[in-house]
């Protein structure tokens, strides 16, 4: 869980202080990060950068707003080389987001 940087007391306050609701918002959260992971390697395939892009935008967000700054971090530069028109960073990125992705499916 280190290496998802995960800021629990901080998604307590974003939820309220309600387990509950956290529980629910992970869970969506989960699910937008499972789909925006795809459409990083579907960009990839496509040699779509803003395809990339749009999917790292929506991971950063959605990390930022649940404290999992692990994700975030990463999410920010994938989303800055490619909004430049560039794709290594998520090409070298890509496996590491999958990593947490997979780590987080475990929460």
């Amino acid at each position: 869980m280190n290496a998802l940087k995960w800021d629990k007391e901080f998604a307590m306050e974003q939820a309220a202080d309600d387990r509950e609701l956290l529980q629910e918002l992970l869970a969506i959260f989960k699910d937008s990060l499972l789909s925006d992971v795809l459409l990083i390697e579907q960009g990839l395939d496509e040699g779509s950068a803003a395809k990339v892009c749009g999917a790292a935008h929506s991971i950063k967000g959605a990390s930022a707003s649940l404290g999992i700054l692990g994700i975030k971090e990463i999410a920010v530069v994938i989303e800055e080389e490619s909004r430049a028109g560039g794709l290594e960073a998520a090409r070298k990125k890509l496996p590491v987001l999958q990593s947490l992705l997979h780590e987080l499916q475990a929460l």
